[in-house]
């Protein structure tokens, strides 16, 4: 196993790596919708958060030298399923054919009360 971490996405905020690679996979941590650069989420809704939390798990995969087209795999957490749509929309525009699998769920509540945290898997 190798820990994988990058400045240009947040910090863990607990006991786990970013991401770690192991056996030709990276497996990126949930993201959060925290700008590295503020520490504070994009000002707007469920889509800047989005785009936010994707373009975190981005950074940390091209630490490991792959991309968003290296994802196989994705889990979307929603603070409300309501956000579904508007989440989907952005999702589409950040990946391309052929799209990850993927699993969405709506939960309780998020860290830092996100709208939404992303996590994903990757292939070498």
């Amino acid at each position: 196993m190798k820990a994988i971490s990058t400045a240009k996405a947040p910090a863990a905020i607990g006991p786990y790596s970013q991401a770690i690679e192991a056996n030709g996979f990276v497996y990126a941590s949930g993201q959060l919708p925290i700008d590295p650069a503020t520490g504070a989420f994009p000002e707007g809704g469920i889509k800047e958060q989005t785009r936010q939390s994707l373009l975190n798990a981005q950074a940390i995969l091209r630490e490991a030298g792959l991309d968003l087209c290296n994802v196989v795999k994705t889990t979307v957490l929603l603070s409300d399923i309501a956000n579904f749509g508007p989440m989907n929309e952005v999702y589409a525009e950040m990946f391309s054919a052929p799209f990850p699998a993927r699993s969405a769920f709506a939960v309780k509540d998020l860290p830092k009360g996100a709208l939404v945290e992303i996590e994903c898997i990757a292939a070498k």
